[in-house]
């Protein structure tokens, strides 16, 4: 069996914010597999069910964000799964937004949920989808940011990063984790100059650094 934890914060004021990304992904989740997110216990609002002929649980903490590991060591104490059958889904500034990443294991970084996990279950080698919502443009600060409803096309980028992250999480949950790896975990590419330009580059800079004859 799989749990899989989507952070956010409780509460209608947070509930469209880029912090919320977790639980909004879950919502996702759970509209695909018709589960329904309603039971309260765990620190948490959590709901049982099945991607194929695995059970899966999926909770969101109620503990607010920073004190996430709460809930999910809670979480982790009555179902008792393995280590790489906790799934973790959140947001990151550091992530371009539209794109999402995921690691099977690794330090928590900044997230300050993220480190209350590994804080309170004492290991981080644990699936975790990472869901890009980009830095601030600097007219607003980053609590503003994070805690602020994209608009427009910021919004259906981030739609988009969510149905991305719920497909991942299936496909963990289906021993695929490296898949979910090869097919989300793509780094935009950067533009190549054409060869001619290349060679016509390297030829101008072999002629600035040539001798120059001496003068009559």
């Amino acid at each position: 069996m799989y749990i899989i934890v989507g952070l956010g914060n409780p509460g209608r004021e947070y509930q469209n914010t880029r912090h919320n990304v977790g639980f909004m992904t879950l919502d996702i989740l759970a509209d695909r597999l018709n589960i329904e997110i309603k039971r309260h216990n765990f620190r948490a609002v959590f709901g049982e069910g099945y991607i194929g002929g695995t059970k899966v649980v999926l909770a969101k903490p109620e503990t607010y964000m920073n004190l996430s590991g709460w809930s999910v060591m809670d979480l982790c104490n009555w179902y008792k799964p393995e280590h790489d059958q906790l799934i973790v889904i959140y947001d990151d500034i550091d992530i371009p937004l539209g794109t999402i990443r995921i690691r099977g294991n690794g330090s928590a970084g900044t997230h300050n949920g993220m480190r209350n996990i590994v804080y309170q279950l004492g290991y981080d080698d644990f699936p975790r989808i990472r869901v890009g919502i980009g830095r601030t443009d600097g007219e607003r600060t980053l609590v503003s940011h994070v805690l602020g409803a994209p608009e427009g096309e910021e919004r259906e980028l981030l739609i988009k990063a969510m149905k991305d992250a719920a497909d991942a999480a299936e496909l963990i949950v289906k021993g695929e984790l490296k898949e979910a790896q090869a097919r989300f975990n793509k780094k935009p590419k950067k533009e190549k100059k054409p060869k001619e330009q290349q060679q016509e580059d390297k030829e101008k800079a072999e002629g600035e650094s040539a001798p120059k004859p001496e003068e009559a």
